[in-house]
Parts: structure tokens; C-alpha cells; sequence
């Protein structure tokens, strides 16, 4: 994969896990729900592309503390 969407992908992890942060300091369930979503499926696509992110593996499985 190009380095552009290599650094796109780390870009928008980086962007969800602020927002899922926001979302839990402001109690909003949905938001975080959202943002726990759109963090996995960040990490799928990576993978998809072999594209490897840092990561917990609690943030694949969508089963975020």
C-alpha cells in the first residue's frame, strides 16, 4: 500500500480514539458505541491492506473498556 493511505488509516484511528474518549467523558453510550465501531473496522481495513497499527486487541473485537 502507499505510504498516503498508510498514514490516512493512522490519521483516522488516531481521530476515532479522541472522539470514543470525548464520547466517555461526556456519558454518550451511542457515541461511544459509534466510535468503538469505527475503531475496529479501521483495524479490518489495515489488516485487509497489510497495513499494521498499534493497537489493543480489545479494539478488534469491538469490546472496548
Amino acid at each position: 500500500m502507499t505510504a498516503m493511505f498508510d498514514q490516512e488509516l493512522r490519521e483516522q484511528l488516531d481521530q476515532a480514539r479522541k472522539e470514543l474518549a470525548a464520547a466517555r467523558a461526556e456519558g454518550d453510550a451511542d457515541g461511544v458505541q459509534a466510535y468503538e465501531g469505527r475503531i475496529a473496522g479501521l483495524l479490518r481495513l489495515a489488516a485487509q491492506h497489510g497495513v499494521t497499527l498499534p493497537h489493543d486487541a480489545r479494539e478488534e473485537e469491538h469490546n472496548l473498556p
